[in-house]
């Protein structure tokens, strides 16, 4: 009798957590089956005997399939997630930082991508983003000086013309565009006849430009617009 209650009560005992498998979830990623990728690491991930490990591998696996699939809130949330279980993944550093890039939030990315370098100073994905998202940022921060500036100082501004256009940004960034164009075309002319050629051009516009100014029928905006096209090779 003792047995046979012994048999019943282990027969009623609860089965031991089975530890979840991670391979299904990574084979797929091996295979670059994104819809997979997503159904199968999504298990491993709800799973609540997954490893930590593993569900920081699932997480990261998963976010790459969501941004190959330009899914790119959910891949920067599996990354969220992924770096919250495991701080030391430099790739996802990297990896969301990329994704910071694409949405347009560059102090995030920046940062991201220089942890991944302070956890790998080798990391040549990362340091080459960090490279060129800090020039991007210093030449958004040259253009952001001068915007709204024209090409001369307004504080000498003696003609209609050149108050008419240093009260306008829009026309002050014409006017800038216009003298650097015409300053490259210069420099890239094939020989000094040439380039003294081209500055004659565009000192003829200067006094064309001061001259009809203020005339009835003369349109400022359009006639800088057609001479930076020009400039341009439009």
């Amino acid at each position: 009798m003792a047995l046979a209650q012994h048999a019943l009560a282990a027969s009623v005992e609860p089965l031991k957590d089975v530890q979840a498998d991670p391979a299904p979830c990574l084979a797929a990623a091996g295979a670059n089956d994104d819809d997979k990728v997503v159904a199968l690491c999504t298990e491993l991930i709800d799973n609540e005997n997954a490893e930590k490990a593993d569900r920081a591998k699932a997480l990261v696996v998963r976010g790459d399939a969501y941004a190959r699939k330009d899914m790119v809130d959910r891949a920067i949330s599996d990354y969220d997630s992924a770096l919250g279980l495991d701080p030391t993944l430099a790739d996802t550093f990297n990896a969301r930082g990329e994704l910071w890039r694409r949405k347009g939030d560059r102090p995030k990315a920046l940062a991201d991508f220089g942890a991944a370098i302070k956890l790998n100073p080798d990391h040549a994905a990362a340091r080459a983003n960090y490279k060129s998202l800090a020039l991007e940022l210093e030449r958004l921060g040259a253009l952001m000086a001068v915007a709204g500036k024209p090409s001369f100082n307004c504080a000498r501004a003696r003609r209609t013309v050149e108050k008419a256009i240093c009260a306008n940004p829009e026309l002050a960034d014409l006017d800038r565009e216009i003298f650097a164009a015409n300053a490259r075309v210069v420099r890239e002319a094939e020989n000094p006849r040439a380039a003294r050629a081209l500055q004659r051009e565009q000192d003829e516009f200067i006094a064309r430009r001061n001259a009809q100014f203020g005339r009835p029928g003369y349109d400022l905006h359009k006639a800088m617009q057609q001479r930076l096209q020009k400039l341009n090779g439009g």
